[in-house]
């Protein structure tokens, strides 16, 4: 099972205790996957068709919970793929989930109670952007969230990147998402994918912090464990890489610092170098691999690494100096 199904079971066991909670809940699982009619005589529901068996378990529950309701659940199977559908056609009841949701107001129902207005299809229903009087409390943007990812996100197992994102269709509601998200501190990109608008998030920490959001607290702690080995193994890479790299800029050092040495010796001879550099020069060659510190200890007196690195440099520049005068001479026997 995916990591993704996995944060949404854990999430369909989330039933918040306020009632609230549960309608911005619902209201965020219909906008994605839901479709209604309301106004037309026999004819009225409400419901949700989604191949997602968690959305669908999530949805009943809310609804049974909420409205004290056992609504009609249908399975269809299709060559092996399954559709749940979860209608409800009482037309007193769809108007008390309708109105719950924000769908329809007060203003829009008749003296006798009735709503007069024309069916909407699917489309148009689950493009309309997340009304404010569903997410005024901090608890509600939880809950609509929590709602959004079942019906339309899915997340990306942490193992091997991470990513988080929510389908939302509309511009407008992929504004809302993100405005929620925002609310919470959090940093949401949007892209548009085959004429969608999905709202997602990359960052390791922010994605921590959305399943703290929706309360996925065990997929949290799953996350979490792997961003410290992650960072441990980053960590220790960055050290041995470090270290590697020291290394190799210790030995090309040597190795030009040896090179200049044998030149004077060859070209000048130690005797006419200072006692210092005689010194230092001598140890180099016996202890080509030593670093600065080493060298620093075994002169007498001891001397700083900055002290072994002026010295070190003063023959450099001798050896150099030889190199540029031999190449003088050179020069000017050629023109002879």
């Amino acid at each position: 099972m995916s990591f993704s199904m996995d944060v949404k079971e854990e999430l369909e066991k989330q039933i918040p205790q306020a009632r609230h909670c549960r309608i911005a809940e619902l209201a965020a699982l219909l906008s994605f996957c839901g479709s209604y009619r309301y106004g037309e005589e026999g004819s009225d529901y409400v419901k949700i068709s989604t191949d997602n068996l968690t959305v669908a378990c999530k949805y009943f529950i809310l609804l049974e919970k909420t409205f004290k309701i056992r609504p009609e659940v249908t399975v269809k199977n299709s060559h092996g793929s399954y559709n749940y559908q979860i209608i409800v056609t009482d037309s007193k009841t769809v108007q008390s989930v309708l109105m719950a949701v924000k769908i329809i107001s007060e203003e829009e129902l008749t003296k006798d109670g009735l709503c007069h207005h024309s069916s909407r299809d699917a489309s148009e229903f689950t493009e309309a952007a997340v009304n404010g009087l569903l997410v005024q409390n901090v608890c509600c943007k939880r809950g609509y969230i929590r709602g959004a990812f079942l019906a339309a996100g899915s997340i990306t197992d942490p193992n091997k990147s991470y990513h988080y994102e929510i389908v939302a269709g509309s511009r407008e509601r992929a504004d809302s998402i993100q405005e929620i998200l925002t609310s919470f501190d959090i940093d949401s990109k949007c892209m548009v994918r085959k004429n969608n608008c999905v709202v997602y998030v990359k960052e390791g920490a922010q994605i921590s912090d959305i399943l703290n959001i929706m309360e996925a607290h065990v997929a949290l702690m799953k996350l979490e464990n792997v961003r410290i080995l992650k960072e441990m193994r980053n960590t220790i890479n960055r050290k041995v890489n470090c270290e590697a790299a020291n290394i190799t800029r210790t030995s090309e050092a040597s190795f030009r610092q040896q090179q200049d040495i044998l030149y004077i010796r060859d070209h000048m001879g130690f005797d006419n170098l200072s006692e210092q550099l005689r010194e230092i020069a001598m140890c180099r060659i016996d202890y080509p691999d030593a670093s600065l510190k080493e060298l620093a200890a075994m002169l007498h007196p001891p001397i700083g690494k900055s002290g072994v690195n002026h010295r070190l440099r003063k023959l450099s520049a001798i050896a150099t100096e030889l190199r540029e005068h031999k190449e003088e001479k050179k020069n000017a026997g050629k023109e002879d």
